[in-house]
Protein backbone atom coordinates (compact mmCIF):
# COMPACT_ATOMS: atom_id res chain seq x y z
CA UNK A 1 0.00 0.00 0.00
CA UNK A 2 2.79 2.43 0.92
CA UNK A 3 4.62 1.57 -2.31
CA UNK A 4 1.45 2.27 -4.29
CA UNK A 5 1.04 5.64 -2.53
CA UNK A 6 4.65 6.54 -3.28
CA UNK A 7 4.20 5.60 -6.96
CA UNK A 8 0.92 7.55 -7.22
CA UNK A 9 2.48 10.71 -5.70
CA UNK A 10 5.50 10.40 -8.02
CA UNK A 11 3.13 10.26 -11.02
CA UNK A 12 1.25 13.31 -9.75
CA UNK A 13 4.52 15.23 -9.47
CA UNK A 14 5.40 14.27 -13.05
CA UNK A 15 1.99 15.28 -14.45
CA UNK A 16 1.35 18.52 -12.55
CA UNK A 17 3.24 21.64 -13.66
CA UNK A 18 1.59 24.44 -11.67
CA UNK A 19 2.91 25.94 -8.44
CA UNK A 20 -0.51 25.59 -6.77
CA UNK A 21 -0.77 21.85 -7.48
CA UNK A 22 2.84 21.14 -6.56
CA UNK A 23 2.40 23.07 -3.32
CA UNK A 24 -0.56 20.83 -2.40
CA UNK A 25 1.58 17.76 -3.10
CA UNK A 26 4.38 19.24 -0.98
CA UNK A 27 2.00 19.73 1.95
CA UNK A 28 0.76 16.16 1.65
CA UNK A 29 4.26 14.65 1.45
CA UNK A 30 5.60 16.61 4.44
CA UNK A 31 2.60 15.85 6.69
CA UNK A 32 1.70 12.28 5.70
CA UNK A 33 2.23 9.88 8.65
CA UNK A 34 2.24 6.88 6.30
CA UNK A 35 5.38 7.75 4.34
CA UNK A 36 8.75 6.68 5.67
CA UNK A 37 11.56 9.24 5.96
CA UNK A 38 13.30 7.57 3.01
CA UNK A 39 10.18 7.72 0.80
CA UNK A 40 9.51 11.30 1.92
CA UNK A 41 13.09 12.30 1.02
CA UNK A 42 12.76 10.62 -2.39
CA UNK A 43 9.46 12.34 -3.19
CA UNK A 44 10.66 15.75 -1.97
CA UNK A 45 13.71 15.47 -4.22
CA UNK A 46 11.48 14.61 -7.20
CA UNK A 47 9.13 17.46 -6.30
CA UNK A 48 11.99 19.90 -5.89
CA UNK A 49 13.53 18.96 -9.26
CA UNK A 50 10.13 19.37 -10.93
CA UNK A 51 9.70 22.87 -9.45
CA UNK A 52 13.19 23.90 -10.52
CA UNK A 53 12.52 22.94 -14.14
CA UNK A 54 9.39 25.10 -14.43
CA UNK A 55 9.97 28.04 -16.76
CA UNK A 56 8.02 30.80 -15.01
CA UNK A 57 9.81 33.03 -12.50
CA UNK A 58 7.68 32.35 -9.35
CA UNK A 59 8.85 28.72 -9.46
CA UNK A 60 12.38 29.82 -8.52
CA UNK A 61 11.12 31.72 -5.46
CA UNK A 62 9.05 28.72 -4.40
CA UNK A 63 11.99 26.33 -4.96
CA UNK A 64 14.14 28.63 -2.83
CA UNK A 65 11.60 28.47 0.03
CA UNK A 66 11.60 24.66 -0.04
CA UNK A 67 15.38 24.59 -0.27
CA UNK A 68 15.75 26.86 2.78
CA UNK A 69 13.34 24.64 4.79
CA UNK A 70 15.41 21.53 4.06
CA UNK A 71 17.82 20.82 6.97
CA UNK A 72 20.55 19.09 4.95
CA UNK A 73 20.13 19.65 1.20
CA UNK A 74 21.67 16.93 -0.95
CA UNK A 75 24.08 17.46 -3.84
CA UNK A 76 21.12 16.86 -6.18
CA UNK A 77 19.15 19.71 -4.59
CA UNK A 78 22.14 22.03 -4.77
CA UNK A 79 22.64 21.14 -8.44
CA UNK A 80 18.96 21.74 -9.18
CA UNK A 81 19.08 25.17 -7.50
CA UNK A 82 22.30 26.14 -9.24
CA UNK A 83 20.88 25.02 -12.59
CA UNK A 84 17.61 26.91 -12.03
CA UNK A 85 19.46 30.10 -11.08
CA UNK A 86 21.82 29.82 -14.05
CA UNK A 87 19.10 29.22 -16.64
CA UNK A 88 16.30 31.54 -15.53
CA UNK A 89 16.40 35.25 -16.38
CA UNK A 90 17.18 37.29 -13.29
CA UNK A 91 18.72 40.55 -12.24
CA UNK A 92 22.15 40.88 -13.90
CA UNK A 93 23.81 41.64 -10.55
CA UNK A 94 22.53 38.42 -8.97
CA UNK A 95 25.28 36.00 -7.91
CA UNK A 96 23.11 33.29 -6.35
CA UNK A 97 24.90 30.50 -8.24
CA UNK A 98 28.20 31.49 -6.67
CA UNK A 99 26.61 31.71 -3.20
CA UNK A 100 25.08 28.24 -3.56
CA UNK A 101 28.35 26.77 -4.85
CA UNK A 102 30.36 28.17 -1.91
CA UNK A 103 27.69 27.05 0.54
CA UNK A 104 27.68 23.55 -0.94
CA UNK A 105 31.47 23.18 -0.74
CA UNK A 106 31.46 24.71 2.74
CA UNK A 107 28.96 22.07 3.89
CA UNK A 108 31.37 19.34 2.87
CA UNK A 109 29.58 18.28 -0.33
CA UNK A 110 31.73 17.46 -3.36
CA UNK A 111 30.63 19.17 -6.62
CA UNK A 112 30.21 16.86 -9.61
CA UNK A 113 30.07 17.01 -13.42
CA UNK A 114 26.54 18.48 -13.20
CA UNK A 115 27.56 21.29 -10.84
CA UNK A 116 30.42 22.80 -12.81
CA UNK A 117 28.79 23.40 -16.23
CA UNK A 118 26.03 25.52 -14.68
CA UNK A 119 28.34 27.53 -12.42
CA UNK A 120 30.54 28.09 -15.49
CA UNK A 121 27.42 29.25 -17.34
CA UNK A 122 26.86 31.85 -14.62
CA UNK A 123 30.47 33.00 -15.13
CA UNK A 124 30.20 33.46 -18.90
CA UNK A 125 26.74 34.98 -18.63
CA UNK A 126 28.28 37.66 -16.42
CA UNK A 127 31.55 37.77 -18.45
CA UNK A 128 33.29 37.13 -15.12
CA UNK A 129 36.69 35.83 -16.17
CA UNK A 130 38.16 36.09 -12.65
CA UNK A 131 35.46 33.85 -11.15
CA UNK A 132 35.74 31.56 -14.16
CA UNK A 133 39.47 31.03 -13.72
CA UNK A 134 38.97 30.38 -10.00
CA UNK A 135 36.32 27.78 -10.84
CA UNK A 136 38.68 26.24 -13.40
CA UNK A 137 41.20 25.69 -10.57
CA UNK A 138 38.45 24.12 -8.44
CA UNK A 139 37.30 21.66 -11.07
CA UNK A 140 40.91 20.55 -11.66
CA UNK A 141 41.22 20.02 -7.91
CA UNK A 142 38.12 17.79 -7.93
CA UNK A 143 39.29 15.90 -11.02
CA UNK A 144 36.72 17.04 -13.62
CA UNK A 145 39.07 18.76 -16.07
CA UNK A 146 38.65 15.91 -18.61
CA UNK A 147 34.85 15.70 -18.42
CA UNK A 148 33.44 16.68 -21.82
CA UNK A 149 30.52 18.70 -20.35
CA UNK A 150 32.84 20.63 -18.07
CA UNK A 151 35.32 21.21 -20.90
CA UNK A 152 32.53 22.54 -23.12
CA UNK A 153 31.62 24.98 -20.35
CA UNK A 154 35.23 26.15 -20.16
CA UNK A 155 35.41 26.68 -23.92
CA UNK A 156 32.22 28.77 -23.77
CA UNK A 157 33.56 30.76 -20.80
CA UNK A 158 36.85 31.68 -22.46
CA UNK A 159 35.15 32.33 -25.82
CA UNK A 160 32.58 34.69 -24.30
CA UNK A 161 35.34 36.48 -22.37
CA UNK A 162 37.40 36.82 -25.59
CA UNK A 163 40.31 34.73 -24.28
CA UNK A 164 40.49 32.50 -27.34
CA UNK A 165 43.96 31.23 -26.54
CA UNK A 166 42.60 29.54 -23.41
CA UNK A 167 39.47 28.35 -25.23
CA UNK A 168 41.64 26.74 -27.89
CA UNK A 169 43.93 25.18 -25.26
CA UNK A 170 40.95 23.44 -23.61
CA UNK A 171 39.58 22.35 -27.00
CA UNK A 172 42.98 21.13 -28.26
CA UNK A 173 43.58 19.02 -25.14
CA UNK A 174 40.19 17.26 -25.30
CA UNK A 175 40.46 13.53 -25.95
CA UNK A 176 36.74 13.25 -26.76
CA UNK A 177 34.91 16.09 -28.46
CA UNK A 178 31.20 16.23 -29.17
CA UNK A 179 29.25 18.54 -31.46
CA UNK A 180 28.87 21.09 -28.62
CA UNK A 181 32.67 21.28 -28.30
CA UNK A 182 33.06 22.09 -32.00
CA UNK A 183 30.13 24.53 -32.00
CA UNK A 184 31.52 26.38 -28.97
CA UNK A 185 35.02 26.90 -30.39
CA UNK A 186 33.68 27.84 -33.85
CA UNK A 187 31.27 30.36 -32.28
CA UNK A 188 34.16 31.78 -30.24
CA UNK A 189 36.22 32.50 -33.35
CA UNK A 190 33.16 33.93 -35.13
CA UNK A 191 32.46 36.31 -32.23
CA UNK A 192 36.04 37.55 -32.32
CA UNK A 193 35.81 38.21 -36.07
CA UNK A 194 38.32 35.47 -36.91
CA UNK A 195 36.19 34.00 -39.67
CA UNK A 196 38.93 32.12 -41.50
CA UNK A 197 39.84 30.13 -38.38
CA UNK A 198 36.15 29.41 -37.74
CA UNK A 199 35.64 28.21 -41.31
CA UNK A 200 38.77 26.06 -41.09
CA UNK A 201 37.39 24.37 -37.97
CA UNK A 202 34.01 23.96 -39.69
CA UNK A 203 35.69 22.04 -42.54
CA UNK A 204 37.77 19.98 -40.11
CA UNK A 205 34.80 19.06 -37.96
CA UNK A 206 34.65 15.30 -37.63
CA UNK A 207 31.34 15.33 -35.78
CA UNK A 208 28.05 15.48 -37.65
CA UNK A 209 27.17 19.16 -38.00
CA UNK A 210 23.86 20.17 -36.44
CA UNK A 211 21.63 23.16 -37.10
CA UNK A 212 23.52 25.27 -34.54
CA UNK A 213 26.78 24.67 -36.42
CA UNK A 214 25.33 25.76 -39.76
CA UNK A 215 23.45 28.73 -38.33
CA UNK A 216 26.53 29.99 -36.44
CA UNK A 217 28.65 30.01 -39.59
CA UNK A 218 26.00 31.46 -41.93
CA UNK A 219 24.96 34.17 -39.44
CA UNK A 220 28.59 34.96 -38.57
CA UNK A 221 29.48 35.45 -42.25
CA UNK A 222 26.51 37.78 -42.78
CA UNK A 223 27.34 39.86 -39.70
CA UNK A 224 30.98 40.19 -40.77
CA UNK A 225 30.11 41.42 -44.27
CA UNK A 226 30.77 38.20 -46.17
CA UNK A 227 27.23 37.75 -47.43
CA UNK A 228 28.18 36.02 -50.66
CA UNK A 229 29.96 33.25 -48.77
CA UNK A 230 26.98 32.96 -46.42
CA UNK A 231 24.70 32.24 -49.36
CA UNK A 232 27.25 29.72 -50.62
CA UNK A 233 27.03 27.85 -47.32
CA UNK A 234 23.22 28.00 -47.44
CA UNK A 235 23.36 26.50 -50.92
CA UNK A 236 25.72 23.77 -49.67
CA UNK A 237 23.32 23.03 -46.83
CA UNK A 238 20.37 22.96 -49.21
CA UNK A 239 22.10 20.58 -51.65
CA UNK A 240 22.70 18.09 -48.84
CA UNK A 241 19.04 18.19 -47.71
CA UNK A 242 18.21 14.98 -49.59
CA UNK A 243 21.04 13.01 -47.94
CA UNK A 244 20.37 10.65 -45.05
CA UNK A 245 20.27 12.43 -41.66
CA UNK A 246 20.88 15.76 -43.41
CA UNK A 247 20.32 18.96 -41.44
CA UNK A 248 17.53 21.04 -42.93
CA UNK A 249 17.54 24.86 -42.76
CA UNK A 250 15.29 26.33 -40.07
CA UNK A 251 13.85 29.81 -39.64
CA UNK A 252 17.12 31.21 -38.30
CA UNK A 253 19.01 29.86 -41.34
CA UNK A 254 16.54 31.30 -43.82
CA UNK A 255 16.35 34.66 -42.02
CA UNK A 256 20.17 34.92 -42.12
CA UNK A 257 20.20 33.98 -45.81
CA UNK A 258 17.56 36.65 -46.52
CA UNK A 259 19.76 39.20 -44.70
CA UNK A 260 22.66 38.12 -46.94
CA UNK A 261 20.48 38.79 -50.01
CA UNK A 262 19.67 42.24 -48.61
CA UNK A 263 23.37 43.05 -48.18
CA UNK A 264 24.12 42.00 -51.75
CA UNK A 265 21.00 43.54 -53.30
CA UNK A 266 20.36 40.06 -54.73
CA UNK A 267 16.62 40.34 -55.30
CA UNK A 268 16.28 37.11 -57.31
CA UNK A 269 17.83 35.10 -54.49
CA UNK A 270 15.70 37.01 -51.98
CA UNK A 271 12.50 36.17 -53.84
CA UNK A 272 13.61 32.54 -54.04
CA UNK A 273 14.16 32.53 -50.27
CA UNK A 274 10.68 33.93 -49.73
CA UNK A 275 9.12 31.21 -51.87
CA UNK A 276 11.33 28.60 -50.18
CA UNK A 277 10.01 29.39 -46.72
CA UNK A 278 6.45 29.23 -48.10
CA UNK A 279 7.11 25.83 -49.73
CA UNK A 280 8.60 24.55 -46.50
CA UNK A 281 5.56 25.74 -44.54
CA UNK A 282 7.65 27.98 -42.29
CA UNK A 283 5.76 30.60 -40.31
CA UNK A 284 6.55 34.16 -41.29
CA UNK A 285 7.11 35.28 -37.71
CA UNK A 286 8.51 38.52 -36.36
CA UNK A 287 12.16 37.76 -37.20
CA UNK A 288 11.42 36.35 -40.65
CA UNK A 289 9.01 39.15 -41.53
CA UNK A 290 11.51 41.82 -40.49
CA UNK A 291 14.24 40.16 -42.57
CA UNK A 292 11.94 40.13 -45.63
CA UNK A 293 10.94 43.78 -45.15
CA UNK A 294 14.61 44.75 -44.88
CA UNK A 295 15.57 42.69 -47.95
CA UNK A 296 12.79 43.98 -50.22
CA UNK A 297 13.40 47.53 -49.01
CA UNK A 298 17.16 47.47 -49.67
CA UNK A 299 16.59 45.88 -53.08
CA UNK A 300 14.19 48.68 -54.10
CA UNK A 301 10.92 46.72 -53.92
CA UNK A 302 9.28 49.07 -51.44
CA UNK A 303 5.69 48.07 -52.23
CA UNK A 304 6.54 44.40 -51.67
CA UNK A 305 8.30 45.34 -48.43
CA UNK A 306 5.17 47.14 -47.24
CA UNK A 307 2.99 44.20 -48.29
CA UNK A 308 5.03 41.90 -46.02
CA UNK A 309 5.10 44.52 -43.23
CA UNK A 310 1.34 45.10 -43.41
CA UNK A 311 0.70 41.36 -43.18
CA UNK A 312 2.77 40.89 -40.03
CA UNK A 313 0.63 40.02 -36.99
CA UNK A 314 3.18 41.37 -34.53
CA UNK A 315 5.63 44.22 -35.07
CA UNK A 316 8.50 45.36 -32.86
CA UNK A 317 10.82 48.35 -33.14
CA UNK A 318 13.07 46.45 -35.58
CA UNK A 319 10.26 45.71 -38.04
CA UNK A 320 8.92 49.29 -37.86
CA UNK A 321 12.45 50.62 -38.36
CA UNK A 322 13.08 48.34 -41.36
CA UNK A 323 9.97 49.68 -43.10
CA UNK A 324 10.69 53.33 -42.22
CA UNK A 325 14.22 52.83 -43.53
CA UNK A 326 12.89 51.40 -46.81
CA UNK A 327 10.72 54.48 -47.38
CA UNK A 328 13.57 56.81 -46.41
CA UNK A 329 16.12 55.03 -48.61
CA UNK A 330 13.99 55.42 -51.71
CA UNK A 331 12.97 59.05 -51.24
CA UNK A 332 9.45 58.58 -49.86
CA UNK A 333 9.89 60.85 -46.86
CA UNK A 334 6.20 61.49 -46.28
CA UNK A 335 5.50 57.76 -45.91
CA UNK A 336 8.49 57.39 -43.58
CA UNK A 337 7.23 60.21 -41.33
CA UNK A 338 3.67 58.86 -41.37
CA UNK A 339 4.89 55.40 -40.35
CA UNK A 340 7.06 56.90 -37.60
CA UNK A 341 3.94 58.52 -36.11
CA UNK A 342 1.96 55.27 -36.41
CA UNK A 343 4.73 53.42 -34.62
CA UNK A 344 4.62 55.80 -31.66
CA UNK A 345 0.81 55.63 -31.60
CA UNK A 346 1.13 51.84 -31.40
CA UNK A 347 3.20 52.29 -28.24
CA UNK A 348 6.51 51.25 -29.80
CA UNK A 349 9.45 53.40 -28.72
CA UNK A 350 11.88 54.33 -31.53
CA UNK A 351 15.52 53.39 -31.10
CA UNK A 352 18.74 54.95 -32.41
CA UNK A 353 18.44 53.20 -35.79
CA UNK A 354 14.84 54.40 -36.22
CA UNK A 355 16.05 57.98 -35.83
CA UNK A 356 18.85 57.41 -38.35
CA UNK A 357 16.14 56.41 -40.86
CA UNK A 358 13.95 59.42 -39.99
CA UNK A 359 16.88 61.87 -40.27
CA UNK A 360 17.93 60.25 -43.54
CA UNK A 361 14.41 60.81 -44.88
CA UNK A 362 14.65 64.48 -43.88
CA UNK A 363 18.02 64.76 -45.63
CA UNK A 364 16.79 63.21 -48.89
CA UNK A 365 13.57 65.26 -48.79
CA UNK A 366 15.33 68.55 -48.03
CA UNK A 367 13.26 69.05 -44.87
CA UNK A 368 15.78 70.85 -42.68
CA UNK A 369 13.40 72.06 -39.96
CA UNK A 370 11.81 68.63 -39.64
CA UNK A 371 15.29 67.17 -39.33
CA UNK A 372 16.10 69.61 -36.51
CA UNK A 373 12.83 68.62 -34.82
CA UNK A 374 13.63 64.88 -34.99
CA UNK A 375 17.18 65.41 -33.71
CA UNK A 376 15.90 67.45 -30.76
CA UNK A 377 13.11 64.96 -30.04
CA UNK A 378 15.56 62.06 -30.08
CA UNK A 379 17.67 63.55 -27.31
CA UNK A 380 15.04 65.42 -25.31
CA UNK A 381 12.08 62.99 -25.39
CA UNK A 382 13.64 59.56 -25.90
CA UNK A 383 17.01 60.34 -24.24
CA UNK A 384 19.00 58.73 -27.06
CA UNK A 385 22.59 59.97 -27.23
CA UNK A 386 23.45 60.94 -30.83
CA UNK A 387 25.90 58.66 -32.63
CA UNK A 388 28.14 59.48 -35.56
CA UNK A 389 25.40 58.18 -37.88
CA UNK A 390 22.94 60.79 -36.57
CA UNK A 391 25.47 63.57 -36.96
CA UNK A 392 26.28 62.35 -40.49
CA UNK A 393 22.58 62.56 -41.41
CA UNK A 394 22.37 66.12 -40.09
CA UNK A 395 25.51 67.21 -41.95
CA UNK A 396 24.21 65.57 -45.12
CA UNK A 397 20.90 67.38 -44.67
CA UNK A 398 22.57 70.78 -44.22
CA UNK A 399 24.91 70.09 -47.12
CA UNK A 400 22.17 69.02 -49.54
CA UNK A 401 20.29 72.22 -48.66
CA UNK A 402 23.43 74.29 -49.28
CA UNK A 403 23.54 75.46 -45.66
CA UNK A 404 27.31 75.23 -45.29
CA UNK A 405 27.65 77.68 -42.39
CA UNK A 406 25.13 75.65 -40.39
CA UNK A 407 26.96 72.44 -41.31
CA UNK A 408 30.33 73.80 -40.11
CA UNK A 409 28.80 75.15 -36.90
CA UNK A 410 27.13 71.80 -36.28
CA UNK A 411 30.44 69.97 -36.72
CA UNK A 412 32.17 72.33 -34.30
CA UNK A 413 29.44 71.68 -31.71
CA UNK A 414 29.79 67.91 -31.91
CA UNK A 415 31.05 66.30 -28.68
CA UNK A 416 32.76 63.56 -30.69
CA UNK A 417 35.40 63.80 -33.41
CA UNK A 418 33.87 63.79 -36.91
CA UNK A 419 34.95 60.82 -39.03
CA UNK A 420 35.61 60.51 -42.76
CA UNK A 421 31.93 59.79 -43.46
CA UNK A 422 30.84 63.12 -42.00
CA UNK A 423 33.56 65.05 -43.81
CA UNK A 424 32.90 63.01 -46.95
CA UNK A 425 29.20 63.83 -46.81
CA UNK A 426 29.98 67.55 -46.62
CA UNK A 427 32.54 67.21 -49.41
CA UNK A 428 29.89 65.66 -51.67
CA UNK A 429 27.58 68.58 -50.95
CA UNK A 430 30.37 71.05 -51.80
CA UNK A 431 30.89 69.30 -55.12
CA UNK A 432 27.15 69.32 -55.81
CA UNK A 433 26.71 73.03 -55.00
CA UNK A 434 30.06 74.18 -56.38
CA UNK A 435 31.44 75.41 -53.03
CA UNK A 436 35.04 75.18 -54.15
CA UNK A 437 36.71 76.97 -51.22
CA UNK A 438 35.21 74.78 -48.51
CA UNK A 439 35.37 71.67 -50.71
CA UNK A 440 39.14 72.04 -51.29
CA UNK A 441 39.74 72.51 -47.56
CA UNK A 442 37.72 69.38 -46.71
CA UNK A 443 39.27 67.29 -49.50
CA UNK A 444 42.78 68.18 -48.30
CA UNK A 445 41.80 67.19 -44.76
CA UNK A 446 40.40 63.88 -45.94
CA UNK A 447 43.55 63.12 -47.94
CA UNK A 448 45.55 63.65 -44.75
CA UNK A 449 43.28 61.17 -42.96
CA UNK A 450 43.27 58.57 -45.76
CA UNK A 451 46.15 59.31 -48.16
CA UNK A 452 45.46 56.25 -50.34
CA UNK A 453 41.74 56.78 -50.92
CA UNK A 454 41.48 57.68 -54.63
CA UNK A 455 37.95 59.17 -54.27
CA UNK A 456 39.18 62.23 -52.37
CA UNK A 457 41.83 63.02 -54.99
CA UNK A 458 39.27 62.74 -57.80
CA UNK A 459 36.84 65.11 -56.07
CA UNK A 460 39.67 67.54 -55.37
CA UNK A 461 40.69 67.47 -59.05
CA UNK A 462 37.08 68.14 -60.03
CA UNK A 463 36.89 71.12 -57.65
CA UNK A 464 40.13 72.57 -59.02
CA UNK A 465 38.79 72.13 -62.55
CA UNK A 466 35.55 73.95 -61.70
CA UNK A 467 37.52 76.87 -60.27
CA UNK A 468 39.91 76.82 -63.28
CA UNK A 469 42.90 76.03 -61.04
CA UNK A 470 44.40 73.76 -63.68
CA UNK A 471 47.92 73.86 -62.28
CA UNK A 472 46.65 72.55 -58.95
CA UNK A 473 44.62 69.92 -60.78
CA UNK A 474 47.72 68.79 -62.68
CA UNK A 475 49.72 68.72 -59.42
CA UNK A 476 47.17 66.42 -57.75
CA UNK A 477 47.09 64.08 -60.76
CA UNK A 478 50.88 63.95 -60.66
CA UNK A 479 50.74 63.18 -56.95
CA UNK A 480 48.33 60.31 -57.64
CA UNK A 481 50.62 58.89 -60.31
CA UNK A 482 53.70 59.26 -58.11
CA UNK A 483 52.04 57.40 -55.24
CA UNK A 484 50.38 54.91 -57.62
CA UNK A 485 46.92 55.86 -56.45
CA UNK A 486 44.48 54.54 -59.00
CA UNK A 487 40.74 54.36 -59.20
CA UNK A 488 39.70 50.80 -58.58
CA UNK A 489 36.25 49.42 -59.32
CA UNK A 490 35.96 45.91 -57.93
CA UNK A 491 33.72 43.68 -59.97
CA UNK A 492 31.67 40.79 -58.74
CA UNK A 493 29.20 38.31 -60.06
CA UNK A 494 26.72 36.09 -58.35
CA UNK A 495 25.27 32.85 -59.62
CA UNK A 496 21.61 32.14 -58.98
CA UNK A 497 20.77 28.85 -57.32
CA UNK A 498 17.53 26.97 -57.59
Amino acid sequence: MIENLKSAIAQLIHRNKSIKQLNQIYSHVTTSPILSSRDRSFLLSRLFLSICTLTHSPSLCYANKIFNRTPNPTIYMYNAMIRANATKTRHPDSCECFVLYKQMVGNGLVPDCVTFPFVLKECWRRFDLVAGRSLHDHLVKFGYETNVFVQNGLIRLYSECRVLEDAWKVFDEMSNRDVVSWNSIIAGYLRSGNLDSALGLFRRMNQRKNIITWNSVITGLVQCGRAKEALGFFHEMQVSENENNAVKPDKVTVASAISACASLGAIDQGKWMHSYLKRRGMECDLVMGTALVDMYGKCGFVEKAFQVFDGMKNKDVLSWTAMISAFALHGNGSKAFELFEQMEMAGVKPNAVTYVSALSACSHSGLVEKGRWYFDRMTRVHHIMPLLEHYACMISMFGRAGLFNEAEQFIRSMPIEPDIFIWGSLLGACQQHGNVTLGVKIAQRLIELEPHNHAFYIVLCDLYSKSERFDDQKRIRGLMEGQEIKKSVPGSSFMNFQ
